[in-house]
């Protein structure tokens, strides 16, 4: 017998997931491939999606741990992946144009958009591996199942997970009505920030940091709210989307901008008073 350091170690974590990067790289090739056909690059989110699902439920038949919390952390993994996944499958894939962000992208490589593209279908491949390290870590928690801070966790990830849905359907709805497609939304989670869904995802990671507290690896954890909070505010997230939305809505959404908080929720402030 050894440590429960060393229990963590003994399936050799480095290896599972170099084996993961190294089959997403080829699934996410595939996708390209799937997309010179679509002309729809959304496809690659929702194979991140799909990726992280299927690695995960990969570790939980590999790595050691209870297997009351390899459900318990399967289960958080599909329902969160599988959530947004299916969204962006309806919204963005199935007889929809491309995302405008993707669309400005292809515009902006110009001759070089495929050989740029296939890196960024291959940086989601890379990023499929990253994400998925938290919920390795939970995985090969040596504690006893469902302590308290696993339950704290919880909390947070329903309050995310459910806030992210919130804001994805109303997005949604607001943008099924005909009148409402080149205005910006202020509906529910809307009106408190200009980007509710970004923020409760990027919540959603702090989950897992707090169910490991502790633990084994629990710095690897930080990877989930660092890496995303990164994307978002400086990478794929709000750069694109506010480019696209200043394109396409121009003073309303300059407005919007100047009145709304643009990731954590809070009241907007007044009208701006125009000047004379």
């Amino acid at each position: 017998t050894g440590t429960s350091e060393d229990a963590m170690m003994g399936t050799d974590p480095l290896s599972l997931v170099l084996t993961a990067y190294l089959a997403m790289a080829v699934v996410m090739a595939g996708l390209w491939v799937l997309k010179l056909r679509l002309r729809n690059a959304s496809i690659a989110d929702v194979g991140w999606c799909m990726g992280l699902i299927a690695v995960v439920l990969w570790y939980a038949t590999q790595a050691t741990g209870e297997i009351e919390r390899k459900i318990f952390v399967s289960t958080l993994a599909v329902l969160y992946a599988g959530r947004l996944g299916f969204y962006i499958l309806l919204n963005r894939v199935i007889g929809k144009t491309e995302d405008a962000r993707y669309r400005r992208l292809r515009e902006q490589w110009g001759g070089s958009e495929r050989l740029k593209m296939f890196g960024y279908f291959q940086l989601q491949a890379l990023a499929v591996a990253a994400f998925s390290l938290p919920f390795l870590v939970l995985i090969q928690n040596p504690r006893p199942p469902f302590a308290l801070l696993e339950l704290v966790g919880l909390l947070i990830w329903i309050v995310a997970v459910i806030g992210e849905a919130m804001a994805d359907w109303q997005l949604a709805q607001f943008r099924s009505t005909p009148w409402n497609r080149d205005r910006v939304c202020r509906v529910g989670l809307w009106y408190f920030s200009r980007h509710p869904n970004y923020f409760f995802e990027w919540l959603h990671w702090w989950a897992y940091v707090v169910m490991a507290i502790g633990t084994p690896g629990w710095m690897v954890t930080w990877i989930g709210p660092v890496a995303m909070g990164w994307a978002l505010l400086k990478l794929t997230g709000i750069p694109l989307a506010e480019a696209q939305a200043l394109a396409s809505r121009g003073e309303e959404y300059r407005i919007y901008q100047q009145t709304t908080n643009r990731l954590i929720p809070w009241w907007p402030k007044r009208w701006p008073i125009e000047r004379g």
